[in-house]
C-alpha cells in the first residue's frame, strides 16, 4: 500500500509538472509586473541513499526536489521516464542510479580568502580587495566541487571581502557553497588574528577594534558589535596564541576571563554563537567557561576540558588535517617564518592523542579542517585522520553533517535528505560507511536541487 502511495504521488507530481509552462506563468499574475515562475522540480535517482547519517541507507530512493526544497523522498525508480528535454522548464533529472547518495557536507572551519603558502605575507600587502574577492570565489567553488555545500568561514584579513563573496554566493551571481562568515576575528593587540604583527611600525594604520583587535572589556564589546554591523553570522575570537601568527607568544591563554566573557555576553545578546580559537589548556578552558559555543582546534586539552565540554554544551572542531599540513610544511625549509615553524612541530604530534581523548569521551565532535591552512578542495581528508583517531566512518559523516548542521544552528535547513530540507546532496561510486576515502572522490554535487558540474575534471 506505502508503495502504490508513493507511486501516485510521484505520478500526480509529474502530471501536474507536465502542465504547459505559459498555463502555469499566467496564473495569479499582475498586471505589469512579472509573471511567477512555473515551480521547478528536480527527481533524483539515488541507487543507494543514506538520507540521515547514522541510519541505515536504502536502496533505490528518488529525491524529490521543489524549488530547491526536498519535498519527499520515495521508494524506488516509480513513474514514467520523462526525458529532460521535453519538460525542461519544469523537471530535471539526475541519474544516480549506480551512484551512493548522501547530503551535503558541511566544513566548519574554513579560510575562504586564504591559502597558505611561501608567499601568503607578501601577497597580503599587494592585493586589492578586488582581486582578494575573485581568489576567494575560486577557492569557494573548489570547496563546493569537494561536496561542501555548506561552509563556516571563521576569521578574514579584510571583512568586508568574505561577506561579498556570502552575498554573492547566496544571490546567485557566484557558484559556491552557502557560506557562514564570522567577517574579522576577533584579536588582542599583537596576538594571533592581528595581522599587523611582524610588519616594521608605521606600515599599518594602528589596529583597532572596528577591525577586531580589542583590548579590555569595552573594546572587546565594540568588536564584535562592529562585526555584527558588518553582518557576521558568528563571531570569532582567539583565545589563545596560534601556530600560523608571527608572534613569539607561545599558544597559551591571551584573552583575560573577562575579556572573554564580554565578548560571549556581547555576541550571545545579538543571538551570535562564538567559535573559539585555542590550543593551549588555560585558553580552552577559560574559553568554555565564558559561554563560547565551540573550540576550534583544542590541542591541548585535559580531563577538566572534557568534564567542561560536556557540562557546557560546546562542541570541538578538531582539525586535524590543518595540524597534518603545517607538520609538514614545517620541514620545508622557508616555507614558515622560524617562530612558526618550530609551533607547528610542537602542534602536530598532539593532535590525534587530543581527538581520541575528546572523542572517546563523548564531547560532541563537529567536522572542521581549518582549510585555507591545507589547500582548498582537499577538506575530505580529514574524515580519514579522524578514523584513524578512533571515530567509525559513520560516525565522521555525522559529524558532517547532522553535528555539524546543529553547532552552526541550521539543523532545520541543512544535514539530512528530509522533507522541507535544502536540496544538498552528493554522490560517491562506492560505499563511505565501509572505506571513509571515497569522501575524497566526490562524483556529483546538487546544491537547491541544482547539478554542479565541477569547475575542472575529476
Amino acid at each position: 500500500m506505502k508503495k502504490l502511495v508513493q507511486s501516485a504521488k510521484l505520478f500526480a507530481l509529474i502530471a501536474l509538472c507536465s502542465s504547459a509552462p505559459c498555463t502555469l506563468a499566467r496564473q495569479d499574475a499582475t498586471p505589469g509586473q512579472p509573471a511567477p515562475a512555473p515551480n521547478h522540480y528536480t527527481l533524483v535517482r539515488c541507487g543507494t541513499l543514506l538520507a540521515v547519517p547514522g541510519q541505515p541507507a536504502k536502496a533505490k530512493q528518488t529525491v524529490v526536489i521543489k524549488n530547491g526544497i526536498i519535498d519527499s523522498v520515495l521508494d524506488g525508480f516509480d513513474g514514467p521516464n520523462v526525458r529532460a528535454e521535453q519538460v525542461a522548464p519544469i523537471i530535471d533529472e539526475i541519474d544516480l542510479r549506480e551512484q551512493y547518495v548522501l547530503p551535503g557536507l558541511i566544513d566548519c572551519h574554513v579560510h575562504l580568502t586564504m591559502e597558505f603558502d611561501a608567499s601568503l605575507r607578501m601577497r597580503d600587502l599587494l592585493e586589492s580587495d578586488g582581486f582578494l574577492a575573485l581568489r576567494a570565489t575560486t577557492y569557494a567553488r573548489k570547496n563546493l566541487d569537494a561536496g561542501f555545500t555548506t561552509v563556516r568561514d571563521l576569521g578574514s584579513g579584510r571583512a568586508q571581502v568574505i561577506l561579498d563573496v556570502r552575498d554573492a554566493i547566496k544571490a546567485g551571481f557566484v557558484v559556491g557553497p552557502r557560506v557562514v562568515a564570522a567577517g574579522h576575528a576577533i584579536s588582542i593587540t599583537g596576538g594571533h588574528g592581528d595581522g599587523t604583527t611582524g610588519f616594521r611600525e608605521g606600515l599599518f594604520a594602528m589596529p583597532n577594534p572596528e577591525g577586531g583587535i580589542a583590548d579590555g572589556p569595552d573594546e572587546c564589546r565594540k568588536a564584535v558589535r562592529n562585526q555584527i554591523k558588518l553582518g557576521a553570522d558568528v563571531i570569532k575570537v582567539t583565545a589563545t596564541g596560534g601556530v600560523l601568527s608571527a608572534a613569539k607568544a607561545g599558544l597559551a591563554q591571551q584573552y583575560f576571563d573577562d575579556e572573554l566573557e564580554a565578548i560571549v555576553t556581547t555576541a550571545h545578546s545579538l543571538q551570535r554563537k562564538v567559535a573559539a580559537h585555542a590550543h593551549g589548556v588555560d585558553g580552552i578552558n577559560a574559553a568554555i567557561k565564558a559561554g563560547v559555543d565551540s573550540i576550534e582546534h583544542g590541542t591541548y586539552l585535559d580531563d577538566d576540558s572534557i568534564a567542561l565540554f560536556k557540562g557546557r554544551n560546546c562542541y570541538h572542531v578538531p582539525t586535524l588535517l590543518a595540524s597534518a599540513t603545517v607538520a609538514a610544511n614545517a620541514e620545508v625549509s622557508g616555507f614558515y617564518l622560524p617562530q612558526v615553524a618550530e609551533k607547528a612541530r610542537l602542534v602536530a604530534p598532539k593532535s590525534i592523542e587530543m581527538f581520541r581523548k575528546s572523542h572517546e569521551a563523548g564531547v560532541k565532535i563537529a567536522f572542521g579542517t581549518d582549510t585555507g591552512v591545507s589547500p582548498h578542495g582537499q577538506n575530505a581528508r580529514e574524515f580519514a585522520l579522524m578514523v584513524k583517531g578512533g571515530m567509525t566512518p559513520s560516525e565522521a559523516i555525522r559529524s558532517a553533517t547532522i553535528v555539524a548542521s546543529q553547532l552552526l544552528g541550521l539543523e532545520k535547513e541543512i544535514g539530512t535528505i528530509e522533507t522541507g530540507k535544502a536540496g544538498d546532496l552528493i554522490a560517491v561510486k562506492g560505499d563511505p560507511t565501509q572505506d571513509i576515502t571515497e569522501l575524497e572522490r566526490v562524483t556529483c554535487v546538487v546544491k537547491g536541487g541544482v547539478h554542479i558540474p565541477p569547475s575542472s575534471p575529476r
